[in-house]
């Protein structure tokens, strides 16, 4: 059986976790940045940008608590 080719000294399974991670994570702080910067251009006041960042953080929140419970479970 021929091995699995390499990128960057990895296999492709551990290049596209690793990626998956990296870029997601980034995504994520600059979906960050847009929520507040709406919440402040809107001056939605403190109440506004909460509702605001749980409304449309519920995506990423999603995700990350996927990735608590798969290692809170042992589950690979």
């Amino acid at each position: 059986m021929a091995p699995e080719p390499l990128i960057f000294g990895l296999t492709v399974a551990e290049f596209e976790d690793i990626s998956l991670k990296v870029c997601f994570t980034g995504l994520i702080a600059y979906m960050v940045f847009i929520i507040g910067h709406l919440a402040w251009e809107s001056k939605a006041g403190k109440y506004g940008a909460i509702w605001m960042f749980v409304g449309l953080g519920l995506g990423f929140i999603g995700f990350i608590s996927k990735e608590i419970i798969i290692k809170f479970l042992g589950i690979n």
